[in-house]
């Protein structure tokens, strides 16, 4: 496999404008946007994308987010608040878009059927909302398949939604924007790592105050952008039965990855930084290690885990067969494959970065995006009262 690995360090970066890096988007989409788009339509005039459904007369704006990615489709849908947005409308779907790209190098008609299936529930979600706003993206999947682009335009044809196929560095920023609010900001900063389906990406962080009244703008020093993720690496090494040979060979293909954005970063003190992961991986050993009963975000989302509670739920993951993973509430059949390539690949950052403590995050890229658009409109500072 080619080394697409990209590394960045060097000045810090904030976040962008949310437009700065789409500049065709905006026109491309076909749902409401309000003041901005559709000629001024009102959203109680506007059908909704092909469904023929009017939008709800006087709500209130929202703002929708949708991620595409190797394994997932996820839709968030939010209002703003006082000092961040209230998720009002979400959807999660595993679709496997990515099931058996590495082998073809295209997307199958399967993984594509399913994934359209998937879009069509969030276009009706959004096409019911008054949406101010909006950014649908796709990732590596779509980045890397020779059909990406082809299917791209299927899913417009189909959902009337635009999908933006994003690079490396805009989905290691979003998810930097996503996750920012959780950098212990007694610390001097936190390694951020997101672990998808068919890359990684891991970013050093800073944290800094707004001054919008909104959460905390991303401040990033140094990331980087591997092209394995837990479907990838699963693929390759198998996910049914693993042994521990087995995993340390995925952690091994994984760590020289690393090895250069360990090198950019330059001398650091573990001691006095900390992981932050945000992905199905980080959040299935937070949900194992608290034994609940079924998965609850509010009790996995922010939670801190030492490092040796870490290593615990590994071990204990490793030395489950497969049907106990599989009825696990926290991993399910459709994870219980993928599940340990994604510790494999939490194992190698880790070790690459031997911080005492792991927070855990239950947010992301879509969280990210809504920041990203929100704050580009001034919400937060038309509501804190300050000038614009």
């Amino acid at each position: 496999m080619v080394d697409e690995t990209r590394i960045w360090a060097g000045e810090r970066v904030t976040e962008r404008s949310a437009r700065e890096d789409r500049p065709h988007a905006r026109v491309r989409h076909r749902h409401w946007r309000g003041r901005r788009g559709n000629g001024g339509t009102r959203p109680e005039e506007a059908a909704a994308d092909g469904s023929g459904q009017q939008r709800p007369r006087g709500s209130d704006p929202c703002y929708a987010a949708l991620d595409l990615g190797t394994n997932n489709c996820r839709l968030l849908i939010a209002r703003p608040t006082g000092n961040s947005f209230r998720v009002v409308d979400a959807f999660s779907r595993i679709v496997r878009l990515g099931e058996g790209l590495i082998c073809s190098g295209k997307l199958g008609d399967a993984a594509m059927d399913r994934a359209v299936d998937a879009l069509k529930v969030c276009a009706s979600k959004i096409g019911a909302r008054n949406i101010a706003d909006s950014r649908l993206i796709a990732t590596e999947a779509c980045r890397s398949a020779v059909n990406g682009e082809d299917f791209i335009r299927r899913v417009e044809r189909e959902t009337g939604l635009a999908l933006e196929i994003v690079d490396r560095e805009t989905e290691a920023r979003l998810a930097a924007s996503g996750c920012t609010p959780l950098v212990d900001p007694s610390s001097d900063g936190a390694v951020l790592f997101d672990i998808g389906g068919g890359s990684t990406e891991v970013v050093w962080l800073d944290r800094v105050e707004t001054r919008d009244g909104g959460p905390p703008a991303a401040v990033i020093r140094a990331w980087v952008s591997v092209p394995l993720g837990v479907v990838t690496v699963a693929e390759r090494h198998g996910g049914v039965k693993v042994t521990r040979d087995d995993f340390e060979a995925m952690v091994n293909e994984f760590s020289p990855h690393l090895a250069g954005f360990v090198k950019a970063v330059g001398p650091h003190n573990c001691g006095r930084l900390h992981l932050l992961g945000t992905s199905g991986t980080v959040t299935t050993i937070a949900g194992v290690h608290l034994d609940l009963p079924r998965y609850d975000r509010s009790q996995v989302d922010g939670t801190w885990l030492g490092a040796e509670q870490v290593r615990i739920v590994v071990d204990r993951l490793l030395a489950m067969p497969f049907a106990e993973r599989a009825a696990n509430p926290c991993i399910g059949v459709e994870r219980a494959d993928l599940v340990l390539a994604g510790c494999a690949i939490l194992e190698a950052v880790r070790r690459a970065f031997p911080c005492d403590r792991l927070r855990v995050a239950d947010r992301g890229l879509r969280e990210g995006i809504l920041v990203e658009l929100m704050r580009a409109d001034g919400v937060w500072r038309h509501r804190a009262g300050a000038p614009t």
